[in-house]
């Protein structure tokens, strides 16, 4: 789609928002010409009082018109976001009417849909108001508005236990037994880069210990630990029992209520691994199937059947940890409306307190896209999110945190389910940028939060575990950073 500005340059947003409502499409800049199927041209204008957004779509043979204003604030970062909110919402009005369709989520972009709730909570609004204000003015589904306040009310819960030094820490192990179909994290297959393994450890070690030390020279404070991936048990037990030995020697977790592993794939779970995570003092692991279907886990290039799912369950049950987590993924290939109602219907039988439930998302450098492989449509999509929340909910679970991803099929949405009581607060933390997050590993995203001015700043690992490995000034540098932000005055704030 041919896209044309005028008294702004707001490209992120207005792309966002042709993303999320046009999927097949992509944003050109080029000059409109008379006969282009599909163009948009987007207007601000700031006037004395209202500042105007109107955006006139062409698509399908079909012209759309859609205008929105509002008051802008005095505060400078403040007004950014309102001008980008009023070209959405005006993109969104006038994509509906050349369309005559609403998504799920209305004329909201972006990773948190539940920040408009937060802000309304915030400001003294009542559930009831903020419901209001996001049907109205957000065109939000009535399903979709409670999913948002539900999550907004639990990340607000959550930041009321915080401090200003208190922070999270992830720990990213970047290998799998094989590589998933919908995969596009630079994560690497064990049988092609078993010898990478090893000096990998090594180097996650050193970076963990100088860490470490950071974290208690500046008084921090650890409030959730979480190892992700890739899988981390794809680590043999010897080098998950050094590695974690390190953590608790570097990092004091007496604070932390919660440390968190990921087992992820049932191949790379056995007793042994499992005992070494009870003893060191892992409270949560997840179990991510994605499906129970044999025919869907053979179409995502797993090596492993739901039988397999069943039988790792069991040993996660007898080793006795306080909670479990699993995984699932509405619209992957292969996959049916009733066969994710089964899936899901067989891990209400596993015993895991947590739930997740991921949409689709389109990855570029994923096998479903370089090789063409076939998708369920939106409108399947939708019959398993709409059975998945209410089996839930009858199940005695509640949604805690939410968030989006470019590329969703049907441009839904990723939730955490949960047990009353049983929430991650991690998830919590990170969905909702309540606290900094110190991430080591390769691919590492280091997350600075100051709540009090309202920003947030990021540094960056290197993405693959043998530069990781060799250039650990990378990290070093990283580490600077994050002392430098806690020293500084307005992070203390």
């Amino acid at each position: 789609m041919k896209l044309e500005f005028s008294g702004h340059n707001e490209t992120y947003a207005v792309e966002q928002s042709l993303l999320s409502l046009f999927p097949g499409e992509r944003p050109v800049y080029a000059p409109i010409a008379p006969g282009d199927p599909a163009w948009a041209k987007l207007t601000l204008s700031e006037g004395a009082v209202l500042c105007t957004a109107r955006t006139v779509l062409s698509y399908g043979g079909v012209t759309g018109v859609g205008i929105s204003r509002c008051r802008l604030s005095q505060d400078g970062y403040t007004r950014e976001g309102e001008r980008r909110r009023l070209l959405e919402l005006s993109f969104f009005k006038a994509a509906r009417t050349v369309t005559g369709t609403t998504p799920p989520w209305g004329s909201l972009i972006g990773v948190r849909p539940d920040k408009i709730a937060v802000r309304a909570l915030e400001t003294g609004k009542t559930p009831a108001e903020a419901r209001r204000l996001l049907r109205d003015t957000y065109f939000v589904t009535p399903s979709r508005s409670r999913l948002a306040l539900e999550t907004a009310s639990a990340g607000l819960a959550a930041r009321r236990d915080l401090g200003p030094k208190d922070i999270a820490v992830y720990v990213g192990i970047p290998f799998c037994p094989t590589r998933c179909a919908y995969c596009s994290f630079v994560s690497a297959s064990v049988e092609k880069t078993f010898a990478q393994v090893a000096p990998y450890v090594d180097a996650l070690i050193a970076e963990t210990r100088s860490a470490g030390r950071m974290a208690r020279e500046l008084g921090l404070r650890v409030r959730a630990f979480y190892m992700g991936g890739g899988t981390p048990t794809t680590l043999t037990a010897d080098q998950m029992d050094r590695l974690l030995f390190a953590i608790e020697e570097s990092f004091d977790l007496s604070p932390c209520g919660e440390c968190t592993i990921e087992a992820g794939r049932p191949d790379t779970i056995t007793a042994e691994k499992l005992d070494v995570l009870k003893r060191h003092g892992t409270t949560r692991v997840s179990v991510n199937p994605q499906t129970m279907e044999d025919d869907v886990l053979l179409a995502i290039g797993r090596h492993h059947t739901a039988t397999d799912i069943e039988r790792a369950m069991e040993l996660v049950a007898a080793a006795g940890f306080r909670h479990v987590n699993m995984d699932l993924i509405a619209g992957l290939p292969a996959d049916t409306a009733d066969g994710f109602r089964r899936s899901l219907d067989r891990c209400l039988t596993m015993g895991a307190d947590n739930i997740t439930v991921h949409t689709l998302s389109l990855k570029k450098g994923s096998a479903i896209l370089t090789g063409g492989i076939p998708i369920p449509s939106a409108e399947a999509v939708g019959e398993m999110l709409n059975y998945a929340d209410p089996t839930l909910r009858a199940h005695g679970y509640g949604p805690y945190y939410l968030y989006r991803q470019k590329y969703m099929s049907g441009s839904f949405e990723n939730v955490g389910w949960c047990q009353s009581g049983t929430e991650c607060l991690y998830n919590i933390y990170i969905m909702s940028e309540l606290c900094s997050v110190l991430s080591l590993g390769a691919g590492g995203s280091t997350k600075m939060v100051d709540l009090a001015g309202s920003r947030i700043s990021r540094v960056f690992n290197l993405k693959y575990p043998g530069e990781y490995g060799t250039r650990p000034e990378k990290w070093k540098s990283n580490q600077t950073a994050f002392a430098a932000f806690y020293e500084s005055k307005g992070a203390n704030t």
